[in-house]
């Protein structure tokens, strides 16, 4: 056991980061050889199993109603901790009230708050996942520096996936993403395809995409979200660990002859009749165009930049552009009442933004991931495309509603969500009083979720001109 050391040391709320410091909790992780063995412990055990086929031998078990785990045998998980009782008990209750509504802001269900807790009381590494994610973001939120208990029920959660692989446990896989969001939200988001190239290999071996159903229809969601903030903050250099074709089911051998298309097309009426049955799938909808976007974006810039020929889609690049805008459009047509806003005020007077209100929080981030998407799609339009003379052809007034949005809409889980739209919008804005805005956003994201933020925030200094922090230290 190495733990971090033990005093609770806060930071001052009008504290000044270093320019080196990511976030008010980072360094402690980031800096300890602990962390950092555990997570190449945990990546280690994934791919073994994923390269001797060992989750294909429990698939259907998987997918089914989860029977009770052969690793149980009525263990006692609350003694067994290094993490005292009391303490337990607390995080297990910070999960249900602030931690599993974040990654169940796309889940009417609330798969991660109701479902995920009792699978947890039969599978120990999901029992200390949930704990370690719950304990890192009170550590977080509190500003608390050299806290152990987070890296404690981390490694006790990794202690137990080999075991559970081996022992046919089919919340592994469960247990894996939850790791791989804690790590995300804990650690630099630049390195993010090493906290979630586990799960890709897992979600792709156990044949899970978007519409497999139950919790893991509901985990696939949540890790995708971590693919999409990822490949934008790689600016364009990157696309998904997991293919986007794998995210929805795979096309019969029957249809194997189809166009590029006849699949989009297969692909709208999935979601569309999905959407039709739940506004979550809508929302959905938003995160797989949008990862669209930014993979256009990717290879079209590979392609400029590197000279990459692009194997993926050998349509020229403005027919490409042309019917990912038009479905983008089509999304936002085809939005059912609940992803529709509730009360809607344009900008008047001195008003930055506009007031969008939304009462189902999936219609929160859906709607801003669309605007996102629709800013990258515009970077790149290609010069002999013409749009109509509207307010869709023009990036600032879709970053003015990314940021009326977020403002509107204080939902913890969806600030967490807004922070990579919310820096794809700022770097448009041009006046101080819109940039004061924007970093109060951000700060208030960190210190109300424990989710680093303010490392964009810097980012955006440099963009619009300033020096590091000079922003943050007139808010």
């Amino acid at each position: 056991m190495d733990p971090l050391a033990s005093s609770h040391q806060g930071t001052g709320e009008g504290m000044i980061l270093s320019p080196g410091t990511h976030s008010l909790s980072e360094s402690s992780y980031t800096a300890h050889p602990r962390f950092l063995e555990l997570q190449e412990e945990l990546r280690s055990a994934l791919f073994t199993a994923v390269s001797d086929g060992t989750p294909k031998q429990y698939l259907v078990q998987a997918t089914t109603e989860p029977a009770l785990s052969e690793l149980r045998h009525d263990i006692d998980l609350f003694a067994r901790s290094p993490v005292p009782k009391p303490r337990l008990i607390n995080y297990l209750k910070n999960w249900i009230t602030e931690c599993a509504p974040y990654l169940d802001k796309f889940d009417e269900a609330r798969h991660f708050g109701v479902h995920i807790p009792i699978l947890a009381r039969e599978s120990p590494g999901l029992f200390y996942a949930i704990l370690a994610f719950s304990a890192r973001q009170t550590e977080r939120k509190a500003g608390l520096r050299n806290c152990h208990d987070s890296l404690e029920l981390y490694q006790e959660s990794i202690r137990w996936v080999s075991p559970g692989l081996q022992a046919k446990d089919p919340n592994v896989l469960v247990t894996a993403c939850v790791l791989a969001v804690m790590e995300l939200m804990s650690v630099s988001p630049q390195d993010w395809r090493r906290h979630v190239d586990g799960c890709a290999a897992l979600f792709d071996c156990f044949s899970v995409n978007g519409f497999s159903g139950g919790h893991l229809q509901a985990v696939f969601w949540c890790y995708v979200r971590m693919e999409l903030c990822g490949v934008i903050v790689s600016n364009g250099a990157e696309r998904t660990v997991l293919p986007l074709e794998k995210w929805v089911p795979a096309v019969s051998l029957g249809q194997a002859s189809e166009s590029i298309e006849d699949n989009e097309k297969r692909v709208r009426e999935l979601f569309l009749e999905q959407s039709r049955l739940t506004p979550d799938m809508h929302a959905n909808w938003a995160v797989y165009l949008c990862a669209k976007a930014c993979d256009l974006v990717c290879r079209r810039t590979r392609y400029l930049e590197l000279g990459e020929y692009d194997t993926t889609d050998p349509r020229p690049f403005h027919e490409q552009w042309n019917r990912l805008w038009d479905e983008l459009q089509y999304w936002l047509e085809q939005r059912p009442r609940a992803i529709l806003p509730t009360k809607s005020t344009n900008m008047q007077g001195d008003r930055m933004f506009p007031e969008i209100f939304y009462a189902h929080q999936a219609a929160i981030s859906s709607n801003q991931l669309y605007h996102t998407a629709c800013i990258l799609l515009l970077e790149v339009k290609p010069p002999t495309t013409l749009l109509s003379a509207s307010h869709l052809a023009s990036s600032v007034w879709h970053a003015r509603r990314v940021c009326g949005i977020s403002l509107t809409n204080p939902h913890p889980g969806n600030l967490i969500n807004a922070i990579q739209p919310l820096f794809i919008a700022g770097k448009l804005l041009s006046h101080r009083r819109e940039h004061i805005a924007v970093a109060k956003l951000f700060k208030a994201i960190e210190q109300t979720t424990g989710w680093g933020a303010l490392w964009r925030l810097r980012d955006l200094e440099a963009v619009w001109g300033y020096e590091t922090n000079e922003i943050l230290s007139v808010i």
